[in-house]
């Protein structure tokens, strides 16, 4: 696995370059989709990381955010899981949050993991017997009671279920951050310690930064308080990423 994480660093740190290059020259216009920001940076993402990774790992099967022809609900035994640009918002209004991601599948659950947020110089990484990893250090989630629990969305302010909980559990303070893959990281690496949504996410939003969470100590459920099981459809109803079982706990006593 540690090979494996090396050649996904590279490739990743690839993409990120061309990221910040195609912002510098502009290419950031987009159009929505519903409630999803589409730019041409997205597709050029996509089709560099499924070259890149179909070249070192190929017949592995590449599952991306920007190919809905893969988004079948029988999903092979191992394959690649994808999100080019997670935060396209940030990304094309020049904003740092956002990322590059993609998670390495076996059996549904993600066994390596890469997050790379290119503008904000960090690369987080995991791998399912590893340490998480910021940077090449090693990262840890906060212990349940260190401190007021500290809260992370992607709005100025908190709004909606973050109001909520700021006000319900005693947070210590509010952070804002981008792309929901980053903000997940956030927790793991400590500098937040629960992030909660109540809207529809997809396993490519998920799977890179989950292991990645996990292995920093924390946990990623659904609203509901259910892992994450990676299986069937790719979409799920709201997340919540806290630092500890403890926090995750108390937050459910507000949301459930």
């Amino acid at each position: 696995m540690d090979a494996m994480l090396e050649t996904l660093e590279v490739i990743m740190q690839e993409m990120g370059n061309l990221l910040l290059e195609w912002r510098s020259h502009g290419m950031t216009h987009g159009r929505w989709e519903g409630s999803q920001l589409k730019a041409e940076a997205d597709q050029r993402a996509h089709a560099f990381l499924c070259e890149r990774l179909h070249r070192f790992w190929p017949g592995v099967p590449v599952i991306s955010e920007e190919d809905a022809s893969a988004h079948a609900t029988d999903r092979p035994d191992e394959y690649w899981l994808i999100d080019p640009i997670d935060g396209t918002a940030s990304f094309c209004n020049g904003f740092d949050g956002f990322v590059t991601q993609a998670a390495f599948m076996q059996r549904c659950n993600p066994i390596v993991a890469i997050v790379h947020a290119p503008a904000l110089g960090l690369t987080y990484t995991a791998s399912e017997h590893g340490f998480a990893q910021c940077n090449h250090t090693p990262i840890s989630t906060t212990l349940f009671g260190i401190r007021a629990p500290l809260l992370i969305d992607n709005y100025p302010e908190p709004r909606g279920i973050a109001r909520t909980l700021l006000d319900g559990i005693g947070c210590g303070g509010y952070i804002e951050s981008g792309s929901i893959g980053l903000k997940i990281c956030r927790v793991a690496d400590g500098t937040a310690d629960l992030f909660v949504k109540d809207v529809t996410v997809r396993d490519w939003d998920l799977a890179p930064a989950d292991l990645i969470l996990a292995r920093a100590g924390g946990i990623l459920t659904t609203l509901a308080g259910d892992l994450v099981p990676y299986g069937g459809g790719f979409e799920r109803l709201g997340l919540i990423a806290a630092a500890n079982l403890e926090l995750k706990t108390l937050t459910l006593e507000f949301v459930g």
